[in-house]
């Protein structure tokens, strides 16, 4: 009952966190982005635009990056009439929770709501979960700050922002005191591994202007 219980919490706080982004982003200024090129991507889906958003269309595709471990992810561009990508405004990273996997963004329309607003969207299945298998290598978090340092950096991110629901905090939180600068916001969930860190060292956070 209690596992049920935590998984529709979890469930109800990943919809929070979409109807947010569904909200703000709009007012999100328009960046120049480097297209991603550098992963290995198939299955691409041309789909029309959820009701309500501008009348832009979506391609989800999927891909695996290579490495230890290798990592499968999913990205919906959007993309004009002709099916040719659009620059996107802002790049969005999305993780998941423990009961979750990238596939869930896709599921929720979270994705699709995203590229259709004209934003690349790029959810990952984390080591364990989905299509990525687990590794031994990441039980460090140095390790796991460089695994999604990887990602990005494959995927040509340069400024994106990084939502974390949950379980996600493993890897987000350390990649926030480290990294943070190579981002433009951070969107918590209810993320793990928060109080491993001290008051002091959350206000040195920095991160690049909107």
């Amino acid at each position: 009952m209690n596992f049920l219980r935590n998984r529709l919490v979890v469930l109800g706080l990943v919809l929070l966190g979409t109807l947010v982004l569904y909200l703000l982003l709009p007012s999100i200024r328009q960046d120049t982005m480097e297209p991603s090129i550098e992963a290995q991507r198939t299955g691409l889906v041309a789909v029309a635009a959820p009701p309500g958003s501008p009348a832009l269309n979506v391609s989800v595709r999927t891909g695996q990056l290579p490495g230890d471990p290798p990592l499968f992810f999913r990205e919906a561009l959007p993309v004009d009439r002709d099916g040719q990508q659009i620059l996107p405004k802002l790049q969005m990273v999305l993780l998941h929770g423990q009961a979750f996997t990238s596939k869930t963004w896709e599921e929720l329309g979270t994705m699709a709501v995203l590229a259709a607003n004209g934003y690349q969207a790029l959810a990952m299945d984390l080591p364990g979960y989905g299509k990525s298998p687990d590794s031994e290598a990441l039980k460090t978090e140095q390790n796991r700050v460089d695994l999604l340092s990887r990602f990005m950096e494959s995927l040509g991110v340069r400024a994106a922002v990084l939502l974390s629901p949950s379980m996600s905090g493993h890897y987000s939180i350390p990649f926030l005191m480290k990294n943070g600068a190579q981002l433009r916001g951070f969107v918590p969930i209810a993320p793990v591994g928060t109080r491993s860190y001290s008051a002091q060292q959350y206000k040195k956070i920095q991160i690049q202007a909107l």
